[in-house]
């Protein structure tokens, strides 16, 4: 019977095969098959790629005739000093710097646009700050070097005209990890914040109208009525955040080295890209990837542990 759709008629009842239920819905189930087939192609056949990372992968042989050597692409990277003292730990210390930047800065966006009361100036921000989210990040690297260069940019024109002295922002290794930052934050801040105002539009009325009887501030709404609103949101999105905070943009961070800023710029993306297509060390990066992925999940399902324990919030 499990197999079996059943339908209540006045006569009782009248049952179908699963093959009788796809040819009089064939226009749904075949509206269905593209994606399905398009996630079995591009995510999941990939994935048999994965096993190289316990091989010595040749193009000759492929990816079946290829001879096993176990863990030793595993021991090669973990082995190597300068894995961890600069690709591990500038990947770690973008990541996070990027992760608490890109949290903190759209909820407050999203909380101030909370409180403007002219809807035109209200929706003139949230255009103004969701606009970037558009741009490509090759056109923004680009409008980023030109900015920020030392002869012709706007920002040291600026530096020049209050008696400053230029600075080579792109040939100083200390500025790379703020210009990475703040780039990507006033990128996706205005995107990111509209999670947060829809969940701000949620709030009950009378539960504000309350707080104002109780004399409660604009700061104190902020703090007792609207963050408890959007905690929920904020904490789904942090777990999702968290889940892949080692996956530091390839793009953008490729785009913006240089010889002077490599060692606080390379990061595991571009180490796989490096050492997979423009050394041909396939079987090296795939096992590195493999790592930065296995460890991302780890993260996401202690973070995902953590929250369900603390709230009662969580993915599953």
């Amino acid at each position: 019977m499990s197999n079996l759709v059943i339908y209540s008629t006045k006569s009782g009842y009248k049952t179908h095969s699963p093959v009788w239920e796809i040819k009089r819905h064939w226009q749904a189930y075949l509206m269905l098959a593209v994606p399905v087939i398009y996630i079995i192609i591009f995510s999941y056949l990939p994935m048999l790629g994965v096993s190289i990372a316990f091989k010595d992968f040749s193009f000759r042989k492929g990816i079946l005739s290829s001879p096993w050597v176990g863990w030793k692409h595993f021991k090669q990277f973990l082995g190597n000093p300068a894995f961890f003292q600069t690709i591990l730990r500038n990947t770690i210390m973008i990541s996070v710097y990027s992760f608490f930047a890109n949290l903190v800065v759209p909820i407050i966006l999203a909380l101030a646009l909370n409180e403007v009361v002219n809807k035109i100036f209200k929706k003139t921000v949230q255009m103004v700050t969701y606009i970037p989210y558009f741009i490509s990040v090759t056109v923004m690297i680009g409008m980023l070097l030109q900015l920020l260069h030392p002869n012709v940019g706007l920002v040291n024109h600026i530096i020049k005209s209050l008696s400053g002295t230029a600075v080579d922002f792109m040939g100083r290794s200390s500025y790379f990890r703020h210009i990475y930052v703040w780039s990507g934050v006033w990128q996706s801040a205005g995107y990111n914040a509209i999670i947060y105002i829809a969940s701000l539009t949620g709030i009950d009325q009378e539960v504000v109208e309350a707080s104002i009887i109780d004399g409660a501030n604009r700061v104190q709404r902020v703090m007792h009525v609207d963050i408890p609103t959007i905690l929920p949101t904020i904490t789904i999105l942090m777990i999702l955040s968290l889940g892949h905070i080692m996956n530091v943009g390839f793009e953008k961070i490729y785009l913006m080295q240089n010889p002077v800023n490599l060692e606080v710029s390379e990061v595991i993306s571009t180490l796989v890209y490096k050492q997979g297509l423009q050394m041909a060390q396939m079987s090296y990066s795939t096992a590195v990837g493999l790592f930065n992925s296995v460890v991302n999940f780890m993260l996401l399902i202690i973070t995902n542990g953590i929250a369900r324990k603390i709230s009662s919030t969580s993915l599953w």
